[in-house]
């Protein structure tokens, strides 16, 4: 990937404010807006997109974001807060499993847009933190069942014993435990069953799949629900960009099934975080050392998997460009590993890379870095400094 100009001068900028070696993270919030304002542009009439914030919650990130999204999702107690007290306008969703009661409660005080249940338990516990209250719960169930097609994807999270979401026979009690309860308004389901998606065409395929189940829920209870949650899960490519999901086609062929499933009176809700947010960011390393050790190369650079879990965490050799500084090349036309700093053979960027040439000095731009990066890294393992967080405006 070349980096935008505006990325690079940034870098080369940062590269000469400090006696120590640079180590960062650098997002481009014009690339972001730019690229959820397309994502907006295309997505059918009766759709809804929500970022999920627990990709990166950077306060410039979702201020980015805000006018062009229509709520956010928190996934703990935490995120609420933090979403509530930035966003306090924007409608939210309270998803995850293990709620605890004091933040079922904070979120009733919220006023949240909806409690995305994961289980008959939780359920319960929030019918009473309802009632205590004295505010009515507006609830969405997460379920965890198997359809006729299924997709697979490197992170399959439904249709086989997870802890996430309620299958069938849980399913049925919870509509009993619902009709029982006045302080809990059921508005409706939520899918959530895979992550990393790149096959457009199989991620509709599993729209249709969600659509039908829908129907076949809400005919047999004789349910009018207003809302499907059909979560996120499209994929980046980190080998390769280009081939990441294809949104713009995946959203033209979802306007079609809409109308050929029935659904166009049904708010379809979106909560997108990886793709969203992914490519804006960029993490920055520069080389601290470079050694030989029983026949291979390492270039150690400042930093590591503490600050970039991104490629421990996916198992990946994560694509990287390299700034040249001033320095002679201490490795022409040959491959390297590129490492960080921790005592640990694991912290690893990526393995066996060819490089034309490569110096103590230069910088490693590792891009791809806006979601799951910064905000998923052992960033307390043997107490490093944290890297210096650039938002380019």
């Amino acid at each position: 990937m070349s980096l935008p100009s505006s990325v690079r001068q940034a870098i080369t900028e940062l590269s000469g404010k400090s006696a120590d070696p640079l180590c960062a993270y650098v997002y481009d919030l014009p690339a972001l807006e730019a690229h959820i304002r397309a994502m907006r542009a295309v997505l059918p009439a009766n759709c809804e997109l929500f970022y999920a914030a627990k990709a990166n919650p950077e306060a410039p990130i979702l201020h980015t974001l805000a006018p062009w999204v229509d709520g956010f999702e928190a996934a703990s107690g935490g995120e609420l807060r933090w979403l509530y007290q930035h966003h306090p306008d924007k409608p939210l969703i309270f998803g995850g499993p293990g709620k605890l009661d004091s933040e079922l409660a904070a979120a009733l005080d919220c006023g949240v847009a909806a409690f995305h249940v994961e289980s008959l338990g939780e359920l319960r516990r929030l019918a009473t933190q309802a009632r205590l209250h004295g505010k009515p719960a507006p609830v969405f169930l997460r379920l965890n069942v198997k359809l006729d097609e299924a997709p697979e994807s490197r992170l399959v999270m439904g249709g086989k014993p997870t802890p996430f979401g309620l299958d069938e026979e849980a399913m049925e009690e919870a509509f009993s435990l619902l009709a029982a309860e006045p302080f809990l308004e059921l508005q409706g389901l939520h899918f959530h069953l895979l992550s990393h998606q790149l096959d457009t065409q199989a991620h509709l395929k599993l729209m249709r799949e969600y659509f039908r189940f829908f129907h076949k829920i809400t005919d047999r209870h004789g349910l009018q629900l207003p809302t499907l949650n059909v979560g996120g899960g499209m994929g980046i490519n980190y080998h390769d960009p280009e081939r990441s999901f294809g949104w713009r086609a995946f959203c033209q062929a979802l306007a079609a099934l809409i109308d050929e499933e029935a659904m166009c009176g049904v708010r379809i809700r979106f909560e997108i975080g990886r793709f969203i947010a992914a490519s804006c960011g960029y993490y920055v390393m520069q080389v601290l050392d470079i050694k030989r050790n029983h026949g291979l190369y390492f270039a150690v650079a400042r930093g590591g998997t503490h600050h970039f879990r991104t490629p421990a965490a996916q198992g990946h050799d994560h694509p990287f460009e390299i700034i040249r500084g001033d320095g002679p090349a201490a490795l022409e036309n040959t491959k390297v590993t590129l490492v960080g700093q921790l005592c640990t053979p694991k912290d690893v960027l990526s393995r066996e890379q060819a490089v034309a040439a490569l110096g103590v000095g230069d910088l490693l731009v590792f891009p791809l870095a806006g979601a799951y990066a910064w905000n998923i890294s052992h960033r307390d393992f043997l107490m490093h400094a944290p890297p210096e967080m650039v938002f380019l405006s």
